[in-house]
């Protein structure tokens, strides 16, 4: 609201434009403080861009209160416009949305998943932009006794707008309170699912000093989850320090001396082995044999999965977004000379070339029961004939809509399992390595706001698609997100804090039952329409003003040429 207030018809433009570029610079270096550490170039590049969005946005909203537009419909159009400008930068980065600040409130975020975020922010706008109309009114009502809202002939009165605001407001806690209690009849229980939380910083894990320290302390807390009963058992993102990628696999068959990678892939095999489905953050790539050693002509962030019967699944994820300067170097072979740059003055987080390749597919895993016989056997339960179905998202996936509605919904053909069937997966996975983000205190490891803002944004993926999400992340938050967006507290057995929010910092692991909700949402189907729709409304904004200036100095210079002659 004071932001709205402060872009007044009577404020000059450039000097809008430029007190709000440094303000909003200022915000977003403060506010993403902790990737300064990890990428220079990132923090900058990114802060750089987004703030430029600012003064867009104060810009716009300054024309409309020129042009007497209802700011309750002016504010959220642009301010999702904006939003959704800010995630086409590097990939996107769709990070401290208005709607992100209200991810505990339950009953307002359902509507997530027929809008999107996108709907939540516009609400917020939309109320925000109420109360600057009635302190605008206020005061031009003390000057003129008008009975509008927007200045002195605004079209809708201040009654019709704040009828349309609350009705707004009011209609989606009532279907917020329809959607939770209609949980009851369309989320079933699925497996036990298990999740393990490393706590080591990426200070550590990238000396690669402590590969078999970390892959060690994480057997021990999947064979106690195991133990526990649980049916799968998930790890963080890269925690295990190895290509396990089958084709490199089966090259190192060949070689007769023991390595690494083979170590960890035995272990594990024999670990899943009549023991549970064993979901691991790994590194995948294409291998070539050069001067008889193995070299990766391609490189992916992937997640492999084993399963009971002492094998590795034929199928991997890679993935699909990757990070700009901390996964990939943006523009390292259309522009050599600023990859070379970057590397000499130590911008990024290495000093070799590390970036990674693009996932294309969206790999979808299986959990079958434990005994095949099952499925054949009457008297076995639906749990135990059934089988699950879910994708795997990886680090900062999970911010980003696109993906995991990419996973949600079956495009293809039903389903043969089930003919009437939309749905493609049961729930979700996120696996990531939050430990680029914390700091060493003395002995004592420190975290940072990302690990509770990131745990924040991924509630509206589980909102927006219907399906719960388990988190595995080093350093925190591990957590069941369930298909009401819910981060739950508690566990059915486990060594992590109680309360979800406070698991940061710490290792351990929990174990607890998968809802599985059976609901396909219309976000699922039609993504992120109102995002794009303000987007297009913020677009044809800007040409209307920039049109209207050029005609206006157009305008400005016959008249001056007229004057001469």
């Amino acid at each position: 609201m004071p932001f709205i207030l402060v872009c007044s018809p009577h404020a000059e433009p450039r000097r809008l434009v430029k007190v709000g570029y440094v303000i909003s610079l200022l915000y977003w270096l403060g506010n993403l403080y902790w990737v300064f550490p990890v990428t220079i170039a990132g923090h900058l590049a990114f802060c750089i861009y987004t703030a430029i969005l600012w003064p867009i946005l104060a810009l716009c909203l300054r024309y409309c209160r020129i042009k007497k537009i209802p700011l309750f419909l002016a504010a959220p159009i642009l301010i999702v416009g904006i939003e959704r400008m800010q995630g086409f930068f590097l990939g996107g980065f769709f990070w401290r949305f208005l709607a992100h600040s209200q991810y505990a409130n339950t009953a307002l975020i359902q509507i997530a998943d027929i809008f999107g975020a996108g709907g939540v922010s516009f609400l917020i706008a939309m109320y925000n932009g109420l109360l600057a109309e009635l302190i605008i009114g206020q005061e031009s009502g003390a000057r003129s006794q008008g009975s509008v809202i927007a200045g002195p002939r605004t079209p809708i009165p201040v009654l019709l707008a704040a009828i349309l605001v609350c009705a707004a407001i009011v209609a989606a806690f009532v279907y917020g309170r329809w959607r939770t209690a209609q949980s009851d009849d369309c989320v079933e229980p699925g497996p036990v699912a298990a999740s393990l939380q490393s706590n080591v910083p990426q200070s550590v894990k990238r000396e690669g000093k402590s590969s078999d320290v970390i892959f060690n302390e994480l057997l021990e807390q999947s064979k106690a989850a195991a133990k526990a009963g649980a049916e799968l058992i998930i790890w963080p993102e890269t925690m295990v320090q190895a290509v396990l990628d089958s084709r490199v696999l089966r090259l190192l068959e060949q070689l007769d001396s023991p390595h690494q990678y083979k170590i960890f892939h035995e272990a594990l095999k024999e670990h899943a082995k009549d023991t549970a489905f064993v979901l691991v953050g790994a590194y995948g790539g294409t291998p070539e044999i050069q001067e008889d050693s193995i070299h990766l002509t391609e490189r992916y962030n992937s997640a492999f999965l084993y399963t009971p019967d002492g094998r590795q699944s034929g199928k991997q994820y890679n993935k699909i977004h990757l990070v700009p300067f901390g996964e990939v170097i943006p523009l390292r072979k259309t522009l050599p000379w600023f990859y070379k740059l970057l590397m000499k003055i130590e911008f990024i987080p290495y000093n070799f070339d590390y970036s990674l390749d693009y996932g294309s597919e969206y790999t979808i895993f299986e959990m079958t029961p434990f005994s095949p016989a099952a499925i054949q056997d009457s008297r076995a339960t639906s749990h135990e004939r059934r089988v699950y179905r879910f994708g795997v998202i990886i680090c900062y996936e999970d911010t980003v809509p696109a993906i995991a509605r990419g996973f949600a919904l079956d495009k293809s053909a039903a389903r043969p399992a089930d003919k009437n069937r939309q749905k493609q997966v049961d729930w979700l996975v996120n696996i990531s390595n939050d430990g680029w983000f914390v700091r060493f205190a003395g002995e004592q490891v420190r975290p940072s706001a990302e690990l509770a803002q990131h745990a924040a944004v991924c509630a509206f993926r589980a909102v927006e698609n219907r399906v719960a999400i388990v988190r595995s992340v080093n350093t925190g938050i591990s957590c069941i997100i369930d298909s009401l967006g819910r981060i739950k507290d508690g566990f059915l057995v486990g060594t992590l804090p109680d309360k979800a929010m406070a698991r940061t910092a710490t290792a351990g692991w929990f174990a607890d039952r998968i809802p599985v909700d059976k609901r396909v949402s219309f976000f699922s189907k039609h993504g992120e329409w109102l995002d794009f729709c303000c987007g297009i409304g913020l677009t044809l904004l800007i040409i209307a003003g920039l049109w209207e200036k050029f005609l206006k100095t157009r305008k400005d210079k016959n008249l001056s040429g007229r004057a001469a002659k």
